[in-house]
């Protein structure tokens, strides 16, 4: 691109760009604290993660840096292991993402139901928001726990000793991020609260104000915008616990990071570069711990944001880490003074804005296994691990799904004095009171080792016809078990005393089952055909293609 193409692209991105920043910068130190990292980790992150997801990354409208969904995982790995080993997690992660981009592993990823999903992020906003109770109560020298809910449960033991200016402050502010975007969608309720409380907060430092405020310079010293943060690399313990620390961040940074990539091209009608995205994600993570950050994935409300503020292109995110850059050098000291109440209310109203209810409405009315599942993945991940939670949720998603597959999909229909009489699903075969002739049984999707079993109970329970049609025409594939199953099934009828027909194999079909010496032999016997109609035909019924085949 020469450089009037590059100046066009800023012209039009700017103010997206600026705009996501302001939100950008006081998110990412919250989270960053959310996360049990420090303010400046946040800051890194968002620079070094969110500029180059921008430059290699196959979306032009995704903006990556700390999230919500990874911080519930990161703190709990934080307690366990200290905060110095995040950015190294940052770095195994961006490796094992740049592996599954490699593979092309990401096609699987996404095959994890948005129920599990949805259950891991109402988990992870409940320890974003619960995580809250000591800032935005004023709670200071409590006993850490390893467990988040034993900390939740030392938290509420020392509700009385709430300090309630504090409370107060936290109050207002939670109720302004939601009134302020109802006066202007435009105006960025993060920064506007983060200044009033930077105000309210150097008043309280400086003994202005008759109470005092927990703020980030009280818990952390004074700030220092860095570029840079030099990790203290060490080879880390390479356990259980790491290991699935690594996965788990790996696989919600890739579905987030997809998920956000998709909303926006839903949003914008274009169409993202799938493997491009995952090859930028990973580069991101491993430039986010080698400044010294900690592991990072697309932001969803801060790409809608980038969207609505009109960005056209990837200009945008990468003029976005640079303001955020530039802001951070010039006022990232005054944030210091910022109360940790404040940081709370942020914290909570990201954590709000995470849980979508409609979609738990949807599922209820729709699914109700999966919204029950979907709950207990939640539950898991805030009594338990938000890692056990997502890797349960995995688990028994494909269980349920291999329960629905092993069942099986047929369809029956039955025919007497050459009509057809009755049209069922093969599940309903036991409920039909019609006494046929001849019964079609067509097998749909696969016969495999999964489901043929189904299939051989379902096909005893006809017993009242004199011929048996086993339609192939949508049956799209069929393992050495399933074959195995169609033989057998073939073989009781036939001893039951009833005629068994074959028909419509397909072309991709047919070339396997000629591999069997039974299909072979059924073949030579005439007992093969390319239809259904033609079977009927061959017993005598008129050709009723129309409504049969």
């Amino acid at each position: 691109m020469n450089a009037h193409g590059v100046l066009l692209q800023v012209r039009q991105n700017w103010k997206a760009g600026l705009t996501v920043a302001l939100v950008s910068l006081p998110l990412s130190i919250s989270l960053a604290i959310a996360a049990n990292a420090t303010p400046v980790m946040g800051l890194v992150t968002a620079i070094w993660a969110g500029l180059f997801a921008a430059i290699f990354g196959g979306s032009n409208f995704n903006v990556v840096g700390p999230t919500g969904a990874l911080s519930g995982i990161l703190a709990a790995f934080a307690i366990q292991n200290g905060v110095e080993m995040l950015p190294i997690l940052a770095i195994a992660s961006g490796c094992v993402v740049l592996v599954a981009y490699t593979l092309r592993w990401d096609r699987y990823i996404v095959f994890i139901p948005s129920c599990v999903m949805h259950g891991f992020t109402l988990g992870v906003a409940c320890i974003i928001g619960l995580n809250q109770l000591n800032f935005a109560f004023g709670l200071t020298g409590l006993t850490v726990h390893e467990k988040f809910i034993f900390n939740i449960f030392e938290s509420f033991r020392h509700i009385p000793e709430a300090h309630a200016p504090t409370i107060v402050i936290f109050a207002v502010a939670l109720a302004l991020l939601f009134i302020i975007p109802k006066i202007s969608k435009a105006l960025p309720g993060p920064i506007i609260v983060a200044v009033i409380g930077i105000f309210l907060g150097s008043l309280t430092e400086h003994s202005v104000l008759p109470f005092s405020l927990q703020t980030l310079l009280s818990k952390y010293g004074a700030l220092r915008a860095s570029i840079v943060l030099l990790p203290d690399f060490h080879v880390p313990s390479l356990d259980l616990v790491f290991f699935r620390g690594v996965f788990a961040i790996s696989l919600v940074a890739i579905l987030e990071t997809l998920l956000s990539a998709k909303i926006a091209d839903g949003m914008t009608k274009t169409k993202f570069n799938q493997g491009r995205e995952v090859f930028g994600l990973a580069i991101a993570n491993i430039a986010s711990g080698l400044a010294g950050g900690i592991p990072a994935t697309a932001a969803l409300a801060r790409t809608a944001l980038n969207v609505k503020s009109g960005a056209t292109s990837r200009a945008s995110s990468i003029l976005n880490a640079l303001f955020i850059l530039l802001i951070a050098l010039v006022f990232f000291q005054w944030f210091s003074y910022l109360p940790l109440a404040i940081v709370a209310s942020i914290l909570v109203y990201v954590a709000i804005r995470m849980v979508e209810g409609e979609h738990f409405a949807h599922l209820y009315s729709f699914d109700r296994t999966m919204f029950w599942l979907s709950l207990i993945v939640a539950a898991v991940t805030i009594i338990e691990d938000p890692i056990i939670g997502i890797l349960l949720g995995a688990t028994v998603s494909l269980l349920i799904f291999v329960r629905e597959l092993s069942k099986g999909q047929s369809e029956v229909t039955i025919h007497k004095g050459g009509e057809l009489v009755a049209r069922v699903q093969g599940t309903k075969i036991g409920d039909c009171a019609h006494e046929g002739d001849v019964t079609v049984y067509r097998i749909t999707g696969e016969l495999a080792y999964f489901n043929g079993a189904a299939h051989m109970e379902r096909v005893k329970k006809i017993n009242s016809c004199h011929t048996i049609i086993f339609n192939l025409r949508s049956l799209f594939s069929i393992d050495i078990d399933g074959a195995a199953a169609l033989k057998e099934m073939i073989e009781e009828r036939e001893l039951s005393g009833r005629a068994v027909l074959l028909s419509g194999a397909s072309e991709l079909l047919e070339p396997i089952l000629l591999r069997l010496a039974w299909y072979q032999a059924m073949q030579k016997e005439g007992r093969v055909f390319q239809s259904t109609t033609e079977a009927l035909n061959s017993l005598g019924f008129e050709n009723r293609e129309k409504r049969i085949s």
